[in-house]
């Protein structure tokens, strides 16, 4: 394993974080009506969701998807990775909006409104990277 491959990742995690975050505070001040609560959310996430990230990240490097010898870097691999991560970040905003907001329906609105945000959000982050070769020198070598 390079060490630019942990750096690709560490990069992914914070851009995606970035965009994440925001999401999570206009989401969860428009569902609560408060901004601070909003602020809140997003705060407690940016630390939790940066660890579950990097490491989904690095699970998902290690499952070697490949035919013929071939990676299978397709949109299949993209939805699949957005699926598994949203359930991962979906219970996260859940029990952090219901601890923040001592409403267990706060939890549950502010997660279950992020689910098509963050996917939609998700899935062209993905998409963006992949088109990136920063931390893959073996796809650059490879193809040429």
């Amino acid at each position: 394993m390079s060490d630019t491959s942990y750096k690709r990742h560490i990069a992914k995690t914070v851009t995606w974080r970035f965009i994440g975050t925001l999401d999570t505070i206009l989401l969860s001040w428009f569902i609560t009506g408060d901004a601070f609560v909003g602020l809140k959310i997003g705060l407690i996430e940016t630390s939790t969701k940066m660890v579950l990230y990097f490491f989904h990240e690095r699970i998902w490097f290690k499952i070697n998807l490949s035919k013929n010898g071939r990676i299978l870097a397709s949109r299949k691999r993209h939805l699949a990775k957005t699926f598994t991560w949203r359930g991962v970040g979906t219970l996260d905003t859940i029990l952090i909006s219901w601890i923040v907001s001592g409403n267990p329906l706060t939890g549950l609105k502010i997660g279950f409104a992020e689910v098509i945000t963050k996917m939609v959000l998700y899935y062209l982050h993905e998409r963006a990277w992949y088109k990136i070769d920063f931390g893959l020198e073996k796809r650059r070598n490879n193809a040429s």
